[in-house]
């Protein structure tokens, strides 16, 4: 399988991450299996798994799920460390050589592999189900997005997907989706597809639960770890996505 795994998005493998001064509300908390979490909000029925992108805990990720964790009311966000410790090195990247570019590739068949971080997504679910959450959220970033469409046919775990600059994208995820899903890609992914996906969603039996936008002036990051908040234009679309999962997983979450 791990051969299999290539991430074409030229932005995803190019664009480095952005250092911020933001200091994050959570804490870092052990949640299911996982030894380490970012974990933010104090409901005890509503929970948003995060998935985060190559550069693992990053503040502009966790300030974003501090975002929606007191937007939807204290909803509980759990950021679980899919990448075990073990996110792409920032000093790696962009990748340069030609050694390095193929050490990128097989990260996302190894380490960053979209099939086996499914099974510990669905398992994290099942863990959050046992503590009695009864309306559980999942986005994704970049890779991560991938990951989040794959585990969108778990209708028994999840409410809704969200994808935000998501890479890997790929019209036939669609076909196993069974929950609802919001997609807001960067000027970076490729719009034909996201064009295909667009239209697929409409033969879905949710399809009025769907929602999309397009941020035709961002660049595939802009909101996670590559977002750069000192610049107002970023800052603003930021906020606006987050808004709008906000109001997605709020339009899709059970009572």
């Amino acid at each position: 399988m791990s051969g299999h795994v290539h991430n074409t998005n030229k932005a995803c493998c190019s664009i480095p991450p952005v250092q911020s001064e933001y200091k994050p509300k959570g804490s870092y908390q052990k949640v299911g299996s996982f030894e380490k979490a970012y974990v933010i909000g104090d409901s005890k029925t509503h929970a948003l798994i995060c998935i985060y992108d190559i550069f693992g805990f990053w503040p502009q990720t966790e300030q974003g799920a501090d975002i929606l964790s007191s937007t939807l009311s204290g909803t509980k966000v759990v950021m679980p460390d899919f990448l075990q410790g073990n996110p792409w090195p920032v000093d790696q990247f962009p990748p340069k050589t030609d050694e390095q570019k193929e050490k990128l590739q097989q990260f996302f068949g190894t380490t960053a592999n979209p099939q086996e971080r499914l099974k510990e997504t669905v398992e994290i679910a099942k863990a959050l189900q046992s503590e009695g959450y009864t309306s559980i959220g999942l986005y994704g970033f970049c890779w991560g997005g991938k990951v989040a469409m794959l585990a969108g046919s778990h209708s028994e775990l999840f409410t809704g997907v969200s994808i935000v600059h998501p890479a890997m994208l790929d019209v036939k995820d669609v076909e196993g989706l069974a929950v609802p899903l919001a997609i807001f890609p960067s000027k970076d992914e490729p719009a034909d597809e996201v064009e295909k996906i667009v239209k697929a969603l409409k033969s879905k039996p949710f399809a009025d639960k769907c929602t999309h936008k397009t941020y035709p002036n961002m660049h595939h990051g802009w909101a996670a770890a590559r977002g750069d908040l000192s610049n107002e234009e970023n800052k603003k679309e930021y906020e606006d996505v987050y808004s709008r999962v906000a109001a997605f997983f709020k339009s899709v979450q059970k009572a």
